[in-house]
């Protein structure tokens, strides 16, 4: 049995084996952008904030010049 995929970028079926190594990319080109949209923060893992809100911290009085 083999397994199909779709391309993440292009939506190009693709098939998961030893011939294909760019998968689940179609083509290194396909890879490339998909790559450049991780770096231009088009994706993203949702994750907890690393500060709480609820601490009263205000980013305005942090940068404010005494």
């Amino acid at each position: 049995m083999t397994l199909e995929v779709q391309c993440p970028t292009c939506k190009k079926t693709v098939t998961w084996d030893s011939e294909h190594p760019f998968k689940p990319f179609c083509s290194e080109r396909c890879k490339l952008i998909d790559l450049g949209d991780w770096a231009d923060e088009k994706h993203a893992i949702p994750a907890e904030p690393e500060i709480p809100d609820d601490l009263g911290y205000d980013e305005g009085d942090f940068f404010k010049e005494d």
